[in-house]
This record gives structure tokens, C-alpha cells and sequence, in this order.
């Protein structure tokens, strides 16, 4: 009686690194190849030796070179997540009618809310597992940077190692322009304000992450600009210059004035009247990106509008304030 072919393991594979993949870590460029296969067992063939680079053993922090040649062993094709729950049809619908920009190296999506940038948690896709679904053929795909699951907006997806390397290096030397839109508790009386207070991250032992200010933490820089005042709220534009965890939302709430809809930072009597107005979520979304790339030259400037949930909730504010 033969073996199910689910059983039968792959062939060795032999691959030649091109400019998409020079830099990038071997254990890291293996989780991309083999979608699907466990972290643990890719570790494990890599510590086994069963990897070779130039038919030499390497560690999972080796990084890649233009030229180097990557011996994959044969691995059995139920190792290498047949059964894993794959987005339906349905889950993948979002993606066509929410593209803001693409070219040949770059993808940037508007993202819904209740959606994760990545499975996990509880989630067995988020939007790269999406992505890479909708599009199997696409040689790389990969998250330039994450958003809240439940935070909307501007989501950059390189689709070449070289492209990802560049916005990292935009990001990291402030050489790019993030703003969200969010709604905060009260009327913001600061004007154009400055707050630079560094954020320690923390997990409770029930595994929920919680943020604090802390100045043993890391730093953190936002901008925080009035747009308009209602009698208990304020629509707000936020400029940030780093990129931690929960920033705006410690940033907020720590000013006395938490974002509508938090209910980790939040107010719980401010987001009770904010549902009676029709905020089901946090209402928090990364409005736009602006950027300028080298060689060639070409500057990004892309903008998400507010969604339809989040703007019934303003007109709603507008209507009571006449």
C-alpha cells in the first residue's frame, strides 16, 4: 500500500540568491520560503545542518549574499502546513478594492479595521497571509512596518528585499511622514503639542501586552494637532516620529485625553457615550504616508480616507454642535 501523497517529502531544492534576498537573515528568508512549516522545524533543520549555503553549514543569523546558494533538504509535504487553514475566498475580497499605491517594488494597502497585519493570536491569517494568498506567484512580500488590529489605514508591503532595507532606513532616520487621525476624550486645550515620553512594553501574565511611560523605556515622540473641538471631544491629527507599541494611545491617555473606543487605555464612561454615537472600535486611523525615494527619484504621498464608520461618528459630533 503506497504513502498518501501528503506523506511524500519534496525534493532538495537548490537556490541561487538574487538582489531580493541579499541581507536578509537565512533563518528569516526560510519562514518566507516554506510558508507554513513551523519556526521549530526550520530551526531545527537548520541547527541539524540539513540547510547548507555554498554546501557549507551556516547559523540562523547568517545573512544572505548575492550569489550564495541555498541547499533546502527534502520536507514532507504535511510538515509544510497542507492542512493549515488558508483565508477563504471571502477574506481575500478586501484586498483588490483597498490598494492605495503599487509599483514594481512597493504595495500600500488600506487596512481594515478587525483585521491583523499577521496571523497569530487567536487568528489563523491576518493581511500578509492574505496577500501572499490572493498572490501566489509573488516572489516577496513582506511587512514594512504594523499597525493595531484594530486601527485602520496607510499599511506599506515591500515586494523586494531592497525596497523593504529602504524604508526601514527612512523609518529609522525620521526621514518619513506617519499621521494618524484619532478622536480624544474632552476638548484639547494644548494647541500643536509636542509629547516626548518613553514607553516601557510589558505582558501580564495573561499574555496581554500593556504600555506604560516609563524613562527607563524607549524613546517616543508624537505630535498631536487639533482639527476640530466638540463640547466632550476632539478630532485629532497625530504625527509620529517613532513607531512603539500603543504609542499614540499611552501618548493619549497619559495627556488626559484617551482615544475614543480604547478600552485598554481608555475611558470606560467616554467609550460607553462614544458607542451610544455609533463607535463600535477604537477609533484610531493611520490617515497618511509621505515619503521620498532615491534612485530612482519618486516621492510617495498617499492618503487613506477616514472610513465609514469612523465618519458616521463625526457627523454625528458636527450635527450636535450646531
Amino acid at each position: 500500500m503506497s504513502k498518501s501523497s501528503e506523506n511524500t517529502p519534496t525534493s532538495v531544492q537548490l537556490i541561487d540568491i538574487g538582489e531580493g534576498s541579499d541581507g536578509q537573515r537565512i533563518d528569516n528568508f526560510l519562514v518566507t520560503l516554506l510558508k507554513g512549516v513551523p519556526k521549530s522545524r526550520i530551526y531545527r533543520i537548520l541547527r541539524k545542518g540539513e540547510v547548507r549555503v555554498n554546501k557549507g553549514r551556516i547559523k540562523p543569523e547568517y545573512r544572505l549574499k548575492i550569489g550564495d546558494q541555498v541547499r533546502i533538504p527534502p520536507i514532507r509535504l504535511s510538515e509544510s502546513g497542507q492542512n493549515k487553514i488558508t483565508p477563504s475566498g471571502h477574506a481575500l475580497d478586501w484586498i483588490d478594492n483597498s490598494i492605495l499605491y503599487e509599483d514594481d517594488h512597493l504595495l500600500i494597502l488600506n487596512k481594515p479595521s478587525g483585521i491583523a497585519v499577521h496571523g497569530g493570536s487567536g487568528m489563523s491569517h491576518g493581511v500578509i497571509e492574505a496577500l501572499r494568498a490572493k498572490r501566489p506567484k509573488a516572489p516577496y512580500l513582506e511587512l514594512v512596518h504594523r499597525i493595531d488590529r484594530e486601527t485602520s489605514g496607510c499599511l506599506m508591503i515591500a515586494k523586494r528585499r531592497s525596497m523593504l532595507r529602504r524604508l526601514h532606513e527612512l523609518l529609522r532616520e525620521g526621514g518619513m511622514d506617519k499621521s494618524y487621525l484619532t478622536l480624544l476624550q474632552g476638548q484639547w486645550q494644548k494647541g500643536k503639542c509636542k509629547i516626548d515620553l518613553s514607553l516601557q512594553k510589558n505582558v501580564l501574565s495573561s499574555g496581554e501586552r500593556m504600555v506604560k511611560v516609563d524613562e527607563s523605556g524607549k524613546s517616543s515622540l508624537s505630535l498631536f494637532e487639533p482639527v476640530t473641538i466638540y463640547k466632550h471631544a476632539s478630532l485629532m491629527r497625530v504625527e509620529i516620529f517613532t513607531g512603539r507599541t500603543h504609542q499614540i494611545r499611552v501618548h493619549a491617555a497619559h495627556s488626559g485625553h484617551p482615544v475614543a473606543g480604547d478600552s485598554r487605555y481608555g475611558d470606560k464612561e467616554f467609550n460607553k457615550a462614544m458607542r451610544k454615537k455609533g463607535l463600535k472600535r477604537l477609533f484610531l486611523h493611520a490617515h497618511s504616508l509621505s515619503f521620498v525615494l532615491e534612485e530612482p527619484r519618486k516621492e510617495v504621498d498617499i492618503s487613506a480616507p477616514l472610513p465609514d464608520d469612523l465618519r458616521a461618528v463625526i457627523d454625528q459630533l458636527d450635527k450636535e454642535s450646531k
